[in-house]
């Protein structure tokens, strides 16, 4: 069957800083793909005419018409909608307000629209086609600037009652400590690259008064931010101030999962964003956590492990979304 005649999966994945739009004929196997900065500053109207422009563009070089879309998924930070298909001014989108992108995409193209959380359909992309394949019971952890999660239970998303399951990030460690979920001490302020930024300055300001040495002392003493990929880059080079960091952030995010592991009772946690780029360096810390609080069973059953789908994991995602996740 020719890509013309066959039924195309539209798939678009919008975030704070690009958004990805993508045809595919059999997921999570992409046959075009386009991508620009959102630009959010810029409100949405930019952004929504170069998404049904690019997908416009994608179908005319393969030779296929409008009409050959079977569906569209668009896979976004939230709060949104889900069933009215609104995007509602997300955090990292805050002039996207109460934006109709289904009724839009849906009038552009005349195919059906449906819109999901992005950790929920991060969470049914690795439990199809990553780290998740083959369990029944999965926790997927957004581990990046902030924490969310998706939750599957007995192979099925679970939403909640109010589409919010798997906020886990507003849970309250601490009384005091890092924000994130504009909550002190929160899962968000402890574990997540936001949070050990918060963390390494503290750390590092510490360190210089102390005259530690640390790769992250210029950084600071210029003012500029020091971020979760400068962490990580001075852990590798052995620095002890960074380790320590990254030692103190995988402990918080052990209790986390430590949480849920006693909640849920999954058979595997699978933890994107920073887990994949700094692996044991985080996760070993989480898991000595795991096993000294959690139930002994549960945290026995349950592993612990970094996604597999990597960056293309939100092409995946929004392409789930279109199957009708």
């Amino acid at each position: 069957m020719t890509t013309s005649e066959s039924k195309l999966l539209v798939g678009i994945d919008i975030g704070g800083t690009k958004t990805a739009v993508l045809l595919s004929a059999e997921p999570p196997q992409v046959i075009a793909r386009r991508e620009f900065p959102t630009r959010p500053e810029q409100g949405p109207q930019r952004a929504l005419e170069l998404i049904k422009s690019g997908i416009r563009e994608m179908l005319a070089e393969h030779g296929a018409c409008e009409q050959s879309i079977a569906r569209l998924g668009v896979s976004c930070g939230g709060p949104l909608d889900r069933i009215k298909g609104i995007i509602q001014s997300p955090p990292n989108l805050p002039t996207w307000d109460d934006v109709p992108i289904k009724a839009i995409l849906e009038e552009a193209f005349h195919a059906e629209c449906l819109i999901e959380n992005d950790a929920n359909a991060g969470a049914v992309a690795e439990h199809r086609f990553g780290a998740g394949k083959g369990s029944q019971n999965m926790v997927f952890l957004t581990m990046g600037t902030g924490l969310g999660a998706g939750v599957i239970t007995d192979g099925r998303l679970y939403r909640g009652t109010n589409d919010l399951a798997g906020e886990v990030g507003h849970l309250r460690l601490t009384r005091t400590g890092p924000v994130g979920h504009n909550k002190k001490g929160s899962a968000e302020g402890w574990a997540s690259g936001g949070g050990m930024a918060q963390v390494a300055q503290q750390a590092v300001a510490a360190a210089i008064k102390k005259k530690r040495p640390t790769r992250l002392s210029k950084l600071y003493r210029s003012g500029s931010p020091i971020t979760a990929k400068d962490i990580g880059a001075a852990a590798r080079q052995g620095d002890k101030v960074a380790l320590e960091v990254l030692e103190s952030t995988g402990e918080k995010l052990g209790e986390v999962l430590a949480i849920l592991v006693d909640l849920l009772n999954p058979d595997r946690i699978v933890i994107g964003g920073l887990a994949m780029r700094l692996g044991d360096l985080l996760l070993e810390p989480a898991r000595r956590v795991i096993a000294r609080e959690a139930l002994e069973l549960p945290a026995k059953t349950c592993q612990v492990i970094p996604a597999e789908l990597g960056e293309s994991i939100g092409d995946a995602a929004a392409l789930c979304i279109a199957m009708r996740i």
